[in-house]
């Protein structure tokens, strides 16, 4: 097989690649060497954010990444997230101000002038929420960040913006695998020209969380059916985790896979060498289950 170099647009000057490599719970001490590796095995589209507190790590890793590569910054996509607040755990929305001043600071944890994707991490800035969003279009005229969106955003928070009169959002980075598809949604991005983001994609796998220790917010039913996609993948020739991959990417959709194992981050931009048949896709459409195991988007109450 062949390393995923295909993109997907999220607004006439800026192209996302189609693989990323995903830092959430990558720790300050492992971040760097992880993101340099990402780098030297392919990735060339590093995910992160304020609230995965590693920012600083993560700019150290793709700092030495361009070194041991001889790649240059516009090479590099890079994505970092607001952390808009949540007054349910007692933590104030950042006002317009705010969401400025907090952009600043990740481009200097970052030590970048700029980066490829900036997004408002979820829809918890209530009141604030279009304060915000209005704070990522100034930041994007600025330059200093050339695409702009949300994550894990449902109809009624991008309704919100639209119905405000606002400049709609570049993408949505939600939960996407074949036991979350969320087609309503992914529907209303698509005719609205929002791209969707997945993460999460390896909930799936049959291994996901399953060491002790770890836990994990699959249901027994989840859990029983952990197995079905190791057949399917079988009969492509790949890993359980491939064809998942390969699966988001089909649809559309840059997935995120993170790992700290070398191979298995080879394995997971390895993607190019393959097609999922309409048949089992088709198949796959049947598996949804809805919500999926994080954030939750179809009501709007809970992220209000």
């Amino acid at each position: 097989m062949a390393l995923m170099t295909r993109s997907f647009p999220l607004n006439d000057s800026v192209n996302i690649p189609a693989v990323g490599f995903g830092t959430y719970l990558v720790s300050n001490e492992d971040a760097p060497k992880a993101v340099q590796t990402a780098m030297e095995c392919g990735y060339r589209h590093i995910d992160t954010a304020s609230g995965y507190r590693n920012e600083t790590a993560v700019g150290e890793g793709i700092r030495a990444g361009l070194a041991s590569t001889g790649l240059s910054r516009d090479d590099i996509f890079v994505t970092t997230k607001l952390w808009p607040g949540n007054p349910a755990w007692g933590d104030a929305p950042r006002t317009f101000d705010q969401t400025i001043a907090d952009f600043e600071r990740s481009l200097e944890l970052l030590g970048l002038d700029r980066v490829d994707l900036y997004l408002i991490h979820a829809p918890y800035g209530g009141p604030e929420r279009l304060s915000q969003w209005r704070a990522l279009i100034e930041l994007q005229k600025s330059g200093r960040a050339r695409s702009i969106g949300v994550s894990n955003f449902n109809q009624s928070h991008l309704e919100e913006i639209r119905l405000a009169g606002l400049q709609t959002p570049d993408a949505n980075q939600i939960e996407l695998h074949p036991w979350s598809q969320k087609p309503e949604l992914i529907a209303y991005m698509k005719e609205s020209g929002i791209a969707p983001i997945a993460y999460s994609s390896l909930v799936p796998l049959s291994t996901w969380r399953t060491e002790e220790g770890q836990s994990s917010a699959k249901t027994d039913a989840m859990k029983a059916d952990s197995g079905v996609f190791t057949e399917i993948a079988r009969k492509y020739g790949v890993t359980e985790a491939q064809f998942l991959l390969r699966w988001g990417v089909q649809n559309g959709y840059a997935v995120l896979p993170k790992s700290l194992n070398p191979e298995r981050m080879k394995q997971n931009i390895d993607l190019e060498g393959f097609e999922i048949d309409a048949a089992d896709m088709a198949a796959i459409r049947t598996m949804d289950r809805g919500q999926g195991v994080a954030w939750a988007t179809g009501d709007p109450s809970t992220a209000a």
